[in-house]
């Protein structure tokens, strides 16, 4: 049985090999900043709720809210957010950003030009993250099936 086991394992392992050689894009891998395997060094940060919220008024908040939201295109626009959302449910963990940088530094300077982070409405904590080359197109294929984009 364990012969068997290991049998497939290889011939499925050599199935999936050559199915990944016959569809390498090498153009679009050096394009994208991808590894061998098709991997990519970012930098995550976790957007928690920030100390300073309760002194602000509803509008205020609201404002800079704008200036966050405005700040996140600003970014996207440079090529440096590649993807940015909110949690839901969970009142401290407030969104997330993947950034394509090569540094926490370069990261946390990113995120010091939010209005959210320097009114401390949010705070960062940033790490390093090792995932998906493909994750840098998800801005392009996100402009083709959004119908409408975000106010």
């Amino acid at each position: 049985m364990k012969k068997l086991i290991l049998s497939f394992t290889l011939f499925l392992s050599i199935i999936l090999m050559a199915s990944a050689q016959s569809t390498y894009d090498e153009a679009l891998a050096k394009k994208l900043g991808a590894d061998d395997i098709g991997m990519k060094k970012y930098v995550m940060a976790f957007l928690l709720r920030g100390d300073r919220v309760s002194e602000y008024t509803p509008e205020q908040r609201q404002e800079i809210q704008a200036g966050h939201m405005a700040n996140i295109g600003k970014m996207a626009d440079m090529g440096k957010l590649v993807l940015a959302g909110p949690f839901f449910g969970n009142e401290d963990l407030r969104g997330i950003y993947v950034f394509n940088v090569q540094s926490l530094e370069e990261a946390k300077a990113l995120t010091e030009t939010d209005p959210a982070i320097i009114a401390g409405v949010l705070k960062m904590d940033l790490k390093e993250w090792y995932g998906s080359a493909g994750l840098m197109m998800v801005n392009e294929i996100h402009a083709k099936v959004a119908k409408s984009s975000i106010k």
